[in-house]
């Protein structure tokens, strides 16, 4: 018995020798830790979002739009629905991508005035037709001319009403009635600083552009000619303006090197011969 204790204790001492030895795997490296953004951080919501709240309209907040070129807006909504005084709602089919400024007038000017108006022809309104919101383009669509508002998320182009009833209430239809349409103008003239309708530059004559264009010393225009059951537009009114050519270069000082004046013919008529 005496023998087999000694025994033991070094046997134990052989297996604590060779577990010491036997190397263990490396720990791992501690992952560095992810900061979460604060809530500092994040932008707060701009006053204008705060006031377009699910009451007055459905639209969603988008994220800014930067480019390309010029293109962009700042806190941009998707407008898909005003919501009137008595909860039923105005569709804008398709729904527009506005700056969160412009979708506020919009509402606005839906639940106070178009809304409202619309009640005279008989039936609620239901539907606007969005011609365009946002599009990176140049002021009607041509090649190389200054930045649209629609490039800004600052314009929509409005083609017609509908209502509840299904009639379509074309903006620009002479058969429509004048005071209706008369109406609408002086509502949207005096909430958008720019209305381009008929009779505008020839680009408008199938629907209404208002937007919220910044000019100096607040300058507007309102330009839309409510016309009369078949009166014709005036010619100038259906040309598309024309695109402005740069200016001439000044003419170069005459010198030595111009081109002498040709001598009278020997005819004497004074006359030099035609080209």
């Amino acid at each position: 018995m005496k023998l087999i204790i000694p025994i033991i204790l070094l046997l134990a001492a052989g297996d604590l020798a060779v577990a010491q030895s036997v190397p263990l795997p490396r720990p791992r490296p501690v992952a560095a830790a992810v900061e979460e953004p604060t809530t500092s951080e994040v932008a707060p919501p701009s006053a204008c979002r705060l006031r377009l709240t699910a009451a007055l309209a459905t639209a969603p907040s988008l994220p800014p739009i930067t480019g390309p070129g010029e293109c962009g807006a700042p806190d941009v909504v998707r407008l898909e629905a005003v919501v009137l005084p008595d909860q039923s709602r105005v569709a804008i089919v398709p729904p527009a991508i506005l700056r969160c400024t412009m979708a506020e007038a919009i509402v606005g000017w839906v639940r106070e005035e178009a809304a409202p108006r619309a009640l005279d022809l008989g039936s609620s309104l239901k539907t606007i037709a969005n011609l365009a919101s946002f599009d990176c383009r140049g002021r009607n669509r041509i090649a190389g001319a200054k930045l649209s508002e629609h490039g800004k998320g600052n314009a929509l182009d409005i083609r017609s009403l509908k209502l509840t009833d299904g009639k379509v209430v074309e903006l620009t239809d002479p058969q429509v009635p004048k005071d209706f349409r008369e109406g609408l103008r002086q509502s949207v003239c005096a909430r958008f600083i720019t209305v381009l309708g008929p009779g505008s530059d020839g680009y408008h004559e199938d629907h209404v552009h208002v937007d919220l264009a910044e000019r100096r010393g607040g300058y507007r225009i309102c330009e839309w000619n409510v016309r009369e059951p078949g009166e014709a537009p005036a010619v100038a009114d259906t040309l598309p303006l024309p695109v402005p050519l740069p200016r001439a270069r000044p003419f170069a000082a005459r010198s030595a090197l111009e081109i002498p004046e040709m001598p009278a013919p020997a005819n004497g008529s004074g006359r030099r011969p035609a080209r």
